[in-house]
C-alpha cells in the first residue's frame, strides 16, 4: 500500500496505490490525513486507478478524508478511476450514491472545478 498527495495548484492529489485491506498499517493512514487536513486541502481528488483492491479500513481512510474536506461549505472531493473490484466495493456499500466518482482524472478535476456541480454526491463520468 502506498499513499502519495501532492498539490496542482488549488487542488491535492491523493494517489492510492497497491492494496488497502484489514491490517493496514494504521498509523501510517492517520499521519496520511493528517498531512492532507495539514495542507488545508478544499479539493481533493483520490486518484484510485492504481488501487488493486480495498477493504474497510481503506473505505474509512477515504470515508475520513471526505468528511473532513466536505465539511467545509467550499470543500470538494472526487473519487477518480477505480479498478472494477475497487469501484464494486463502493457500489456494495453505496458509498457511490455519496462520493462522486468519475473514470478519469479530467472528469474529476472538472468536477472539483466546476462551482456548479456540487461534488458531494454522485457524478458519473
Amino acid at each position: 500500500m502506498l499513499i502519495e498527495l501532492e498539490r496542482q495548484d488549488d487542488v491535492c492529489v491523493l494517489r492510492l496505490r497497491g492494496r488497502f485491506v484489514t491490517g493496514t498499517n494504521l498509523n501510517y493512514l492517520r499521519d496520511k490525513t493528517d498531512e492532507v487536513n495539514s495542507q488545508n486541502c478544499k479539493k481533493v481528488l483520490a486518484d484510485l486507478r492504481e488501487l488493486l483492491s480495498i477493504g474497510s479500513t481503506g473505505i474509512g481512510l477515504l470515508v475520513d478524508i471526505y468528511t473532513s474536506v466536505t465539511k467545509n461549505a467550499s470543500g470538494r472531493f472526487v473519487l477518480v478511476g477505480p479498478q472494477p473490484h475497487v469501484r464494486e466495493v463502493f457500489e456494495l456499500t453505496h458509498l457511490d450514491s455519496v462520493i462522486p466518482l468519475v473514470t478519469d482524472i479530467a472528469s474529476g478535476l472538472a468536477v472539483l472545478r466546476d462551482e456548479g456541480t456540487a461534488a458531494r454526491g454522485p457524478v458519473k463520468g
